[in-house]
């Protein structure tokens, strides 16, 4: 548990650094990953997806995009097949930061895993996704206090 602990301070302490560095709060961050993911899996990105993947409001999309639009973050133009619609897309300058920022610290998580041998990575993956089922809870509730 206190390895866990130390992991998750420490990506703590890179989000941080990052969204300092992108003058950017978290829920903006967690935005642009969305829309790089997505762009990267060939789909296009709506203010609606992008509500529904953050669990915020119509009216908070709208600011969040008008903010990152300003600082250059990203670019609303036409739906290519809905034309109710704009297609929300990270910029490439703001792409090729985080490209170098993000994408290097993810490296460095793919060479600790390549460090270890087929049977321990099954261990360990096995491990990380029994402890989120069993943070998650069976039906999903938050644990009642003791």
């Amino acid at each position: 548990m206190q390895a866990l602990g130390a992991l998750r301070d420490e990506e703590d302490r890179f989000g941080r650094a990052s969204e300092e560095y992108m003058k950017l709060g978290r829920t903006d961050m967690r935005a642009l990953h969305f829309l790089i993911v997505t762009e990267n899996l060939g789909r296009v990105v709506t203010a609606a997806a992008l509500a529904a993947h953050l669990h915020i409001t119509s009216a908070s999309t709208t600011k969040l995009l008008d903010r990152l639009e300003r600082a250059g973050h990203i670019t609303r133009s036409p739906h290519p097949s809905d034309r109710r619609a704009l297609a929300i897309r990270v910029t490439p300058r703001t792409r090729g930061v985080a490209t170098a920022t993000v994408g290097a610290y993810q490296a460095r998580r793919f060479r600790a895993a390549a460090r270890l041998t087929p049977a321990e990575r099954e261990v360990v993956t096995r491990f990380l996704r029994d402890m989120t089922d069993e943070l998650a809870g069976a039906d999903g509730s938050f644990p009642e206090p003791l």
